[in-house]
């Protein structure tokens, strides 16, 4: 525990993301957030959402074409984030939604950052609840292929992603 807190803000987005509104209408649907990162506050002592990193549902299929690949190059090279995604996938049965949690360690991020990030951890995660799937991901080699989001998703039995052929 590094004594670092989670804003408001933060659970507020990541209930949003967790609860599907049956009833919601178009404008809502498009508002809705696909992908967000979170990042430590400048004084290091808060988890807040990173301001202009989120894709939203209505961009997908007008100014986003693959929601996955252009999550994974908001991902910074040289720092740690953690992330929401919210994956669309079909198994060979059924067509599901589930929120991935994503710690994102990349090797070129400095020690310091990596040790506040991976202790800093537990405290969003409990904010988080109801999460499923957690990934840790140490690099870009680890998360370009969507087929190791699909196997961390169901398996094998995971046929597409965001509509695409896994």
């Amino acid at each position: 525990a590094s004594g670092v807190t989670v804003t408001d803000e933060v659970i507020t987005v990541f209930n949003e993301m967790k609860v599907r509104k049956a009833q919601a209408n178009e404008d809502e649907k498009k508002k809705r957030k696909k992908a967000v990162l979170f990042c430590l506050s400048e004084d290091k002592k808060h988890i807040v959402l990173e301001a202009g990193k989120e894709i939203l549902t209505g961009d997908v299929g007008t100014t986003i074409a693959d929601p996955y690949l252009h999550f994974v190059k908001m991902l910074p090279a040289d720092d740690c984030r953690y992330a929401l995604y919210d994956a669309t996938y079909e198994t060979k049965e059924t067509k599901k939604e589930d929120l991935v949690f994503i710690f994102w360690a990349p090797e070129g991020a400095p020690l310091k950052s990596k040790m506040i990030y991976a202790s800093s951890k537990d405290a969003i995660k409990k904010k988080f609840t109801g999460i499923k799937h957690e990934w840790q991901v140490n690099g870009l080699e680890d998360i370009k292929d969507r087929r190791t989001l699909a196997e961390k998703l169901g398996g094998s039995s995971v046929v597409t992603l965001e509509g695409g052929p896994v």
